[in-house]
């Protein structure tokens, strides 16, 4: 039997490659930290590929506000997580507007490199006019881009697994489990905790995963 999750990312696949076919489609793949949000964006978009349609491949990562920007509120604000991360101006300025259906297709996928904290000058390129964006990252389905979302997936994980995952990959990142711990425990999580109570990402979303096993992903919901 094919395993669950090539089902899954396999029905993604066909979900995506008949939407919208003449003009670019706007995929947002969001979840809580450690979810698996890039992990299945980089299946699906390969799978997409295999079947026939052009994809780019971007992530909110690429648009990181400037460190002074992101720790104004201190650097392990929940609010400061949620309120300060991140670029929307420049996402949509760069990437989202061109490949709207009014857009010129000419993009970015990022803006900012947070590791050396300073702006990228990253090329500008012409979309196909049937391609597919898949966009993964962390509240995505918020009031100010929701509305570039032709299809929104949202990765359920609960904050105890969001911290075993992070405690496992994130350490080279933050130096020692404690202070991965210390910042999921203080910003991270509390983020995730205002962003589900201001936005309830997990009804607003098209597709909702239970991903907590992610080799066994359950489909919650599902369009039409």
């Amino acid at each position: 039997m094919e395993p669950s999750r090539d089902r899954v990312v396999g029905a993604l696949a066909d979900l995506l490659r008949d939407a919208y076919p003449d003009r670019v489609l706007r995929v947002a793949i969001d979840g809580p930290d450690a979810a698996g949000k890039t992990t299945l964006a980089d299946e699906l978009a390969g799978t997409l590929a295999d079947r026939g349609r052009p994809v780019i491949r971007a992530s909110v990562d690429g648009f990181h506000q400037p460190q002074a920007t992101r720790r104004r509120r201190g650097p392990l604000s929940p609010n400061g997580y949620f309120l300060d991360a991140f670029d929307y101006v420049a996402l949509r300025r760069f990437l989202l507007d061109p490949l709207s259906p009014a857009g010129d297709r000419r993009y970015r996928t990022a803006a900012f490199d947070h590791l050396s904290d300073s702006p990228l000058d990253c090329p500008v390129r012409e979309a196909a006019g049937d391609a597919v964006l898949i966009v993964d990252g962390v509240f995505l389905l918020r009031d100010e881009l929701r509305g570039y979302w032709d299809l929104t997936v949202f990765l359920q994980i609960s904050p105890a697994e969001s911290l075993r995952r992070a405690l496992r990959r994130d350490v080279a990142v933050f130096g020692s489990p404690a202070d991965v711990r210390d910042r999921y425990e203080a910003r991270y999580l509390p983020g995730q905790e205002l962003y589900r109570a201001s936005v309830a990402p997990q009804d607003r979303a098209d597709v909702l995963i239970d991903h907590e096993r992610p080799q066994a992903p359950r489909v919650l919901r599902w369009p039409g």
